[in-house]
């Protein structure tokens, strides 16, 4: 009887041990996780921030184009000296607008996808990636 009761201890006190050994695993784990997790966070804050920047600092250049041209066709306009004048002035500004803002919102429309694509970039290999484990995917 007595060896029974020191084997049923010593078989309880292993799988305690293993379950202690599994528990700090678990929690080790977890906590690679969540520096992983916040890391990426982090970083695509980061990366959001700066494409903010980028984009806000390309519509203050746009801005500051666009009123130049304005400028310009106002100091033409006072040089006018017929309607006839006036209209191909205004027309040629107009028309010049037209295709700068064309390609002023394709350059932004284009910057705004490759920040939004860069800013993903640590999420872009899925929630197992971002674990560390390929073996979910």
């Amino acid at each position: 009887m007595l060896d029974k009761t020191n084997t049923a201890r010593k078989f309880a006190k292993l799988h305690n041990e293993e379950v202690k050994h599994t528990v700090e695993k678990t929690t080790a784990t977890g906590e690679q996780a969540t520096r992983r997790i916040n890391d990426a966070v982090q970083d695509a804050y980061s990366r959001t921030a700066e494409g903010t920047i980028e984009f806000h600092r390309k519509v203050l250049a746009i801005t500051h184009a666009n009123v130049n041209a304005t400028v310009e066709c106002a100091t033409a306009l006072l040089g006018v000296t017929s309607p006839s004048e006036f209209m191909e002035v205004s027309t040629k500004h107009a028309r010049q607008q037209f295709e700068l803002m064309r390609q002023q919102n394709r350059e932004l429309a284009e910057l705004a996808q490759k920040r939004v694509i860069e800013s993903m970039g640590p999420f872009t290999g899925g929630f197992a990636a971002l674990l560390g484990r390929p073996d979910l995917i």
